[in-house]
């Protein structure tokens, strides 16, 4: 209970935020109210453990190299590409395309159609599958302070709101795979609003949330009866 109310708290004194870049009715403003930094440059979580680029992904083969712990990696170039690397106990992702800082202070991410994922899920049927990850992400808005220890730290705001782990600033310059589709595909880019702390599930997520809602629809009806 302390917990979730420590929680809540903390995304109260957010999203006032969120609000004020939703608000904004010009191009992001690089100063000391809205961004330290500009977004440019490879940033991670954590112990940082986790960094986009070929020490990661292998894109041509579908695999990972695994880091020793878990985490997120966020890069951004100056001319709008990005990358995004994600190491997770059931699920890792890697991703790469173009990006778009919006006026209102949002970010749209639109993928190449070469990134994948790997599901781990050791109740379901197949525990362990690669699958191709070609969703639109969304992000409601962003911002990047000082930390006085570790130095900028960017925050990034989920499609609803919520706030992903902050990510501190790794190299000013994006380390990055080369900025093209570097496989083979087929695949249709999907729209997605999506988050960053459900990414790696995909659409079984989609699935379990549905048959979820459906038993949920269907016990409320078994009372009115």
């Amino acid at each position: 209970m302390i917990l979730t109310t420590l929680f809540a708290l903390a995304l109260a004194s957010l999203a006032p935020t969120v609000s004020a870049q939703l608000d904004a009715n010009g191009p992001i403003r690089y100063d000391l109210e809205h961004n330290v930094t500009t977004i440019v440059g490879t940033w991670s979580t954590g112990s940082k453990a986790v960094v986009t680029g070929s020490g990661f992904a292998n894109p041509a083969q579908m695999t990972f190299t695994y880091p020793k712990t878990t985490g997120v990696s966020y890069s951004f170039s100056d001319d709008g590409f990005y990358e995004i690397a994600r190491y997770r106990f059931n699920g890792n992702g890697w991703v790469h395309g173009r990006y778009t800082l919006n006026a209102n202070g949002s970010i749209t991410m639109t993928p190449f159609e070469d990134g994948y994922q790997q599901i781990q899920d050791p109740c379901a049927a197949v525990s362990n599958f690669i699958e191709p990850y070609p969703y639109r992400e969304y992000y409601i808005g962003w911002r990047i302070f000082r930390d006085p220890t570790a130095g900028p730290k960017l925050h990034l705001f989920q499609f609803d709101g919520v706030p992903v782990a902050p990510q501190f600033l790794v190299s000013t310059t994006p380390n990055m795979l080369p900025t093209r589709n570097l496989r083979n595909t087929t695949t249709t880019v999907a729209r997605r609003s999506t988050s960053s702390a459900r990414d790696g599930l995909g659409p079984q997520l989609m699935t379990a949330l549905v048959g979820a809602t459906s038993l949920a629809l269907m016990a409320m009806a078994s009372l009115t009866l």
